[in-house]
């Protein structure tokens, strides 16, 4: 509770001890001595993949330009990494959304940097000023990185291999890239 008697604050995402992955306890010998909660799968030959759930509609709509939003694309190439690390059941379908329409509006915020500039007109004084589109994109890029950072968590704690090599948010940074050389 605050000193003015509001009842404000709470427990930050991500404060508090941090949760060891699944493959260091598995490689430490389960130190804690507490059962490993590891999946094991009796009769392979009679399991099948889960489809991947279809995006909504409006990761794909058209925008006010004419070009159609990119954020199926993300979400698909998303569920894909996830899925081949066998971690697609893991992440819900809502926050595989949210991580893709915030990088797609993201890459569309540096687009129009791009494409205007860093400064825009003040228009009452007619003074230059930062482009909206800069504090946009980096509140974008902000929110994109934590919500990446809960789906990248979620893979670490419940795979049971260690991983390295690329992920779909290397692919972001790729995407944004080519998108400003071909201007």
């Amino acid at each position: 509770m605050a000193k003015d008697g509001t009842n404000r604050g709470g427990v930050r995402p991500g404060a508090g001890r941090r949760v060891k992955p699944l493959a260091d306890k598995i490689s430490e010998g389960n130190l804690g001595k507490r059962p490993i909660e590891v999946m094991e799968f009796k009769n392979m030959e009679s399991l099948q993949g889960e489809e991947m759930p279809k995006p909504s509609k409006m990761l794909s709509a058209k925008q006010r330009n004419g070009k159609k939003l990119i954020a199926a694309a993300i979400y698909k190439k998303t569920w894909a990494w996830l899925d081949k690390r066998g971690c697609a059941v893991f992440v819900s379908p809502d926050l595989l959304e949210r991580y893709a329409m915030s990088a797609a509006r993201w890459i569309q915020c540096e687009e129009a940097v791009t494409e205007w500039g860093f400064l825009a007109k003040h228009p009452t004084t007619g003074n230059a000023i930062q482009s909206p589109y800069v504090a946009m994109s980096q509140s974008y890029m902000a929110q994109t990185n934590h919500l990446w950072d809960e789906i990248y968590l979620i893979v670490k704690e419940n795979c049971a291999g260690e991983y390295k090599g690329e992920s779909p948010q290397d692919d972001i940074m790729e995407r944004l890239l080519r998108t400003q050389d071909s201007k």
